[in-house]
């Protein structure tokens, strides 16, 4: 009798928790493509990823407190929200940076661009073999779209952008910056005004996946 009970409240709880998570999977669009994204994204020298579900963009319940227009990455569960009105947030599947070489803090978008050039830092050249400087186009490590964050009139030298491996994103292996898909990287920059401000969460300061106060239950914090 007690292994039924136990069986039939891990029951309940399943349906409990399957009733809240309400989400809604975002699809992309060609809207926000140009003439130019059409063309580059049609060469792209990379295979086409299968990215899992979770790290789909949807639209999800939201219960920070960040106000409409807000970029909020929470790193540790690999997501980046744009909170809109009502409650409510696009979430964004991300690759992250490795532990060691993540930021964490309060910006705001300094510079958007375009097709962005990609000028390796000393710090990445000294940890890996790339070239001086790569343009624009699907090879360039940065993709289709880049947001630089400064601190007042500094450049934190902290991107968002897209990518060329798009197979990573839910993965920790970039060297800081926060990665989208090129598709999810051309809509986000779309929404996204000069001056937006971005909360980057510290390490262990995230919403993990198995919390029930991630944005993805719609739930509210306790």
């Amino acid at each position: 009798m007690k292994l039924r009970a136990a069986v039939f409240a891990l029951l309940g709880l399943g349906v409990m928790l399957g009733g809240c998570m309400q989400s809604t999977v975002e699809p992309a669009s060609e809207a926000n493509l140009n003439a130019r994204d059409k063309k580059l994204l049609a060469n792209t020298p990379y295979a086409a990823a299968t990215i899992p579900e979770p790290y789909k963009r949807h639209i999800v319940g939201y219960h920070r407190k960040e106000g409409p227009g807000t970029i909020v990455i929470d790193s540790d569960a690999r997501y980046l929200y744009y909170v809109l009105p009502e409650g409510k947030a696009i979430r964004y599947g991300v690759t992250v940076g490795e532990e060691a070489l993540a930021w964490s803090g309060v910006a705001k978008v300094g510079r958007k661009e375009e097709w962005p050039t990609w000028t390796p830092t000393a710090d990445i050249k000294k940890r890996m073999e790339v070239p001086n400087f790569v343009g624009p186009g699907p090879h360039n490590p940065m993709g289709a779209r880049a947001l630089y964050l400064f601190e007042g009139n500094k450049d934190t030298l902290f991107r968002i952008h897209g990518t060329n491996q798009p197979e990573y994103i839910g993965h920790a292996i970039s060297s800081g910056c926060i990665r989208l898909t090129n598709e999810d990287v051309i809509d986000l920059f779309s929404r996204v005004k000069m001056g937006t401000m971005v909360v980057v969460l510290a390490p262990g300061q995230g919403d993990s996946p198995f919390n029930p106060r991630l944005a993805l239950t719609g739930g509210r914090p306790e």
